[in-house]
């Protein structure tokens, strides 16, 4: 005996298929208040979308880099990287990206008002943030541009 171990094959027919039926749009929360992540992050992936959640700034940075998400929805407010500086960081690396931030606190406005003031207009929702609020806030900001009527696509 050589001491060399095989592991069985499996033919390629039997491997089941990924599922691959419907497109979901990969969407990242993040929020330090792990039960309001993880509750929005249920909200969104059983309205189906792939959502993900994060509890920092630097956990999301990471997390996009291996899963690029096609919308961020940060709290402002943030240990360390705030919310909007998290947002100018992902839009940097993945300029399609769509911001929806949400915060409870009266200090946003400066934050928000610095962060126009450097050229970065994002939506904002106040907390607490109605289910449906926030799913018709994604969905249109997720939907496709439509093409006008006789536009030619090219």
């Amino acid at each position: 005996m050589s001491g060399r171990r095989t592991s069985p094959v499996v033919p390629l027919e039997k491997v089941p298929p990924a599922d691959t039926s419907e497109y979901r749009p990969v969407i990242l929360v993040v929020d330090d208040e792990s039960a309001i992540a993880d509750t929005v992050t249920e909200i969104l992936s059983r309205s189906g979308y792939a959502a993900m959640a994060a509890y920092d700034g630097q956990d999301a940075l990471e997390t996009a880099l291996i899963t690029p998400p096609e919308m961020l929805i940060t709290d402002v407010i943030l240990p360390g990287m705030s919310g909007i500086e998290l947002a100018i960081a992902i839009k940097r690396i993945f300029p399609d990206c769509k911001i929806l931030l949400f915060s409870g606190q009266a200090v946003t406005t400066d934050l928000m008002t610095n962060a126009r003031s450097a050229g970065h207009h994002f939506t904002l929702l106040t907390k607490p943030v109605h289910p449906k609020e926030l799913l018709q806030r994604v969905q249109a900001s997720l939907r496709p541009h439509e093409t006008h009527v006789g536009a030619t696509v090219g």
